[in-house]
């Protein structure tokens, strides 16, 4: 049976990475499902995105059995993306229960529904804080948040289960491209001449444009080799924050910012801030892992994806940010660019040279 004629099923279909999957699969013929919970607006404005595509859309959470049993019936493969990730100020037990055991539920259902084959992306975060040492599927794990420790027992889960269905583990890196919001403050920030850099702006990143993850997790889901695999699913190109800050003021039409503030004073509020907001359940103006983006250094051996996948990521960093820019545009995310000022007609600009010389 032709691998784009199988049925697949998306969890974390109103997230960044789910909507975009499944809009991309779906563009290259997949019958695709999204289960998508709705909760914030956001969420809301991707599944009408999905909708729109004419993608089937269970509006429901991993906690939710009897929805996610009836969605995974006559599913062959399984891509598995939610998951807690950005909550602030809850407990290590909250991303326990929804990244471990959701998994580990939605794993024994997908089993129960005769699931051919389960992709659990997982996240480069199961290797903790910054690393000078190139990092690969054989580096041993450091999780350093609950985040981090839940993915990382998340995909002992699967591999528990890795006898009684296809299982890839995919660790993905920094993401970004058209549906992300995450970097739109930036954007936003920049294009305002409001930006200053926490730090010295030269920790390195290896991120990866969502196209770039689309075409690779498709592959995963698809591909025989993949089968058993964990695989860094990450960018080919490093760039430092300053480079990041470089390609997209370029993308917005501003000099480069070049004004670097010290990071130990933020972070060092926004440990007070943590504490001080933990006891009223509030969510912190600022928090440790905000600043992660101006501290954490990670590069990555993308050569076992690349092998086993037979491809590689195609879009440098310049130009996703500036399709990413397009994007924020188009969607009114941010304001549309000024239009050239409008060339003067023949007529125009014969009147304009007749007006100078009568004044001479």
């Amino acid at each position: 049976m032709d691998a784009t004629r199988l049925p697949l099923l998306i969890t974390g279909g109103s997230g960044f990475i789910g909507s975009r999957l499944a809009l991309f699969a779906a563009s290259a013929g997949f019958p695709v499902t999204a289960l998508a919970p709705v909760r914030n607006p956001i969420e809301e404005f991707r599944t009408r995105e999905l909708s729109r595509a004419g993608i089937p859309i269970v509006e429901a959470t991993l906690a939710d059995e009897e929805h996610v049993r009836g969605a995974l019936r006559g599913q062959h493969t399984v891509i598995h993306l939610a998951a807690a990730q950005h909550e602030v100020g809850l407990p290590e037990s909250y991303f326990h229960e929804v990244n471990v055991e959701g998994t580990r539920r939605l794993l024994m259902l997908a089993l129960d529904a005769g699931v051919r084959r389960f992709v659990y992306g997982s996240s480069i975060g199961v290797y903790g804080e910054a690393s000078d040492a190139e990092l690969d599927e054989t580096s041993p794990l450091a999780p350093a948040n609950p985040y981090g420790r839940s993915k990382a027992a998340a995909e002992r889960v699967v591999h528990t289960l890795s006898e009684r269905i296809e299982t890839v583990i995919a660790r993905i890196s920094e993401t970004y491209g058209p549906g992300d919001l995450r970097l739109l403050k930036l954007f936003r920030a920049i294009e305002s001449g409001r930006y200053v850099t926490i730090g010295t702006g030269r920790n390195e990143h290896q991120p990866i444009f969502v196209e770039d993850l689309c075409r690779a997790l498709l592959a995963a889901a698809t591909l025989p080799q993949a089968v058993g695999q964990t695989l860094v699913l990450a960018g080919e190109e490093r760039v430092t924050t300053d480079d990041m800050v470089c390609a997209i003021s370029h993308a917005v039409g501003r000099k480069a910012p070049g004004l670097h503030v010290p990071l130990w004073p933020f972070s060092a509020l926004a440990g007070v801030f943590e504490l001080a907001s933990k006891p009223l359940g509030l969510k912190p103006p600022l928090h440790q892992r905000r600043l992660d983006f101006f501290r954490r250094n990670f590069r990555f051996s993308t050569a076992r994806a690349a092998q086993v996948l037979n491809l590689r990521a195609r879009v440098r960093f310049e130009e996703g940010a500036r399709r990413t820019l397009e994007w924020y545009r188009e969607a009114g995310f941010m304001r549309a660019a000024p239009s050239p000022p409008r060339a003067p007609t023949p007529t125009e600009l014969a009147h304009e040279l007749d007006t100078k010389t009568t004044r001479r």
